[in-house]
């Protein structure tokens, strides 16, 4: 195991210093699911996946997205990136809503961490979209799935 980046030598934090870097196309695609209870599942369906709020998808989407851009707010040791493109979906499957968020960017270092607040704040969205059928709701799964770009890339089924 390398030792982590974002300690100096004497074991202080520290942002990494990217700077000598190449410019490169990065990407990252992270994904989770809010998992509902049946009754709580059949509720949602029946009004078309709205609440009171509005579209729970549609509202969660644009969360999502807005989280990618707040990553670097959120997290000490992220750089803010000029973020290229997000893509936040969600589908509904088997009493789950299954989120996914895929964030490019033209830069010098990875947009994993945008990948994985993106779908944290999409889940946190149709939690607190939903939380007036309950709080029989479960996020879960959140994880990265897939990067391009930089020193390594990773794909996960």
């Amino acid at each position: 195991m390398s030792s982590f980046s974002h300690l100096d030598e004497s074991g202080k934090p520290r942002m990494v210093d990217v700077g000598d870097k190449a410019i490169t196309r990065r990407t990252a695609t992270a994904c989770g699911t809010v998992v509902f209870e049946p009754d709580m599942w059949e509720a949602l369906q029946a009004g078309g996946f709205a609440t009171k709020k509005g579209s729970v998808m549609d509202i969660a989407v644009i969360a999502g997205i807005q989280g990618v851009k707040q990553c670097a707010q959120l997290i000490p040791l992220c750089h803010p990136l000029p973020v290229t493109g997000v893509d936040v979906q969600i589908t509904p499957k088997d009493r789950q809503l299954v989120i996914t968020c895929t964030v490019k960017v033209d830069g010098k270092t990875g947009v994993e961490m945008e990948a994985l607040t993106g779908v944290t704040t999409a889940a946190l969205t149709v939690y607190d979209m939903c939380k007036a059928f309950g709080h029989g709701m479960r996020i879960e799964g959140v994880a990265l799935i897939e990067k391009t770009g930089g020193k390594s890339d990773l794909h996960r089924g």
